[in-house]
């Protein structure tokens, strides 16, 4: 017992006419500066006529009238873009961070042109191109997983080599659907760390290949999930992978990240960047050069 009140939730609502994500993304970059209160977000995306809007408004009206004058105020995100079903969500009594309105009409006036104001451009198939080199570059990630297959290979724009459970999967799919990289990733297993040499399926193409790497504590914890009391899951077993994976990554000098303190987001950014590092001005195979769009 701390003595000190309980706080209640604050309900938080990630409005938008197309998927939502961009109001997710940017309402919580700012909700994660305050770890000391606890929110309770709904997430209402597709509001796609004003019908639905005044709906929606209605919700949000009520949530403010249960909350009355406690502290725990609901708050609301918006990347609507169709001018009239945002007017019509601005109508709500509830208090409205409008992140596209607030930065539009900026930007078209330093471009000098009009915005189409068209929902779903950013996640949806309004640049046809653009999302069919995503879905190939899942579709190569998924037949490349975990070295199931070296078919190809030369078509990869990067190869993540690690010991098992160090995070590839999760990166090389973020890679993919995200910025349309074909990515393939390469488990270092007990055959593999007998030698610092690259192995056989990907030597050849070491200038593609990052290492990622974690602690033993992480590893360890991570592996008893899925084989409790294991030799594989054991500390020493995790060191000694995790020694030699790094005697490989430094004697070819892989671009090595280490992953037990970093999320996917932050991974896929340090790989973005030494690509960009070292190959400027060179769109990736299966990617092309994001075009404008809006939330």
């Amino acid at each position: 017992m701390t003595g000190l009140p309980e706080v209640p939730p604050v309900p938080v609502f990630f409005l938008s006419d197309s998927t939502g994500i961009s109001a997710e993304i940017m309402g919580n970059a700012l909700l994660i500066q305050f770890p000391e209160l606890v929110f309770e977000r709904t997430m209402i995306p597709f509001i796609g006529t004003v019908e639905q809007a005044r709906e929606v408004v209605a919700q949000l009206d009520r949530a403010m009238e249960e909350a009355g004058d406690g502290p725990a105020q609901p708050l609301v995100f918006c990347t609507a873009v169709v001018d009239e079903v945002r007017a019509e969500l601005l109508r709500t009594r509830a208090p409205v961070i409008d992140l596209f309105g607030m930065h539009m009409a900026r930007v078209e006036d330093l471009l000098g042109v009009r915005g189409l104001r068209e929902a779903r451009r950013l996640h949806g198939v309004g640049d046809v191109r653009r999302y069919n080199d995503r879905m190939a570059a899942v579709e190569f990630a998924i037949e490349h997983d975990d070295g199931q297959t070296f078919r190809a290979i030369e078509r990869a724009d990067v190869i993540l080599l690690a010991p098992s459970r160090c995070g590839k999967t999760p990166t090389a799919m973020y890679l993919a659907l995200q910025h349309g990289l074909f990515v393939a990733n390469y488990p270092l297993v007990d055959e593999d760390l007998e030698t610092t040499d690259l192995p056989r399926p990907v030597k050849d193409h070491a200038a593609k290949c990052f290492g990622l790497t974690t602690t033993v504590t992480r590893l360890s914890r991570v592996r008893q999930e899925r084989r409790p009391n294991s030799r594989y899951a054991s500390e020493a077993q995790c060191r000694g992978e995790l020694r030699q994976a790094t005697a490989m990554y430094d004697r070819h000098r892989l671009p090595t990240i280490d992953t037990s303190s970093s999320s996917v987001e932050e991974i896929a950014a340090v790989v973005l960047q030494t690509l960009k590092r070292r190959r400027p001005g060179r769109t990736p195979a299966g990617s092309t050069p994001t075009p404008g769009g809006t939330p």
